[in-house]
């Protein structure tokens, strides 16, 4: 364990975020952490699910490939709101 010093106000309202959520602070703050990856776990992430891809898929994709594909969940969103906004009739 360790102490981290931040202002009151921070501090007040860490603890009213960690009791919304039937936590202790400590706890928030290690969840907060755990969902905001650095961009070294990022990087390691990225490596491992093209790692899997390439395993799955069994060809041999280079990363600089990977790159300069399309944004497949970004063309899905697209999709989606698109068809969202046909359904209501809103289409632009």
């Amino acid at each position: 364990m360790t102490t981290i010093q931040v202002p009151r106000a921070t501090r007040d309202r860490l603890a009213e975020l960690a009791k919304e959520r039937g936590l202790s602070i400590w706890q928030l703050v290690e969840a907060l952490a755990v969902e905001h990856p650095t961009a070294a776990q990022l990087a390691e992430r990225l490596a491992a699910d093209r790692e899997a891809v390439r395993r799955v898929i069994g060809v041999g994709i280079s990363d600089e490939e990977f790159d300069q594909a399309p944004d497949v969940r970004g063309n899905i969103y697209t999709i989606a709101a698109d068809k969202v906004r046909t359904t209501r009739g809103t289409a632009s």
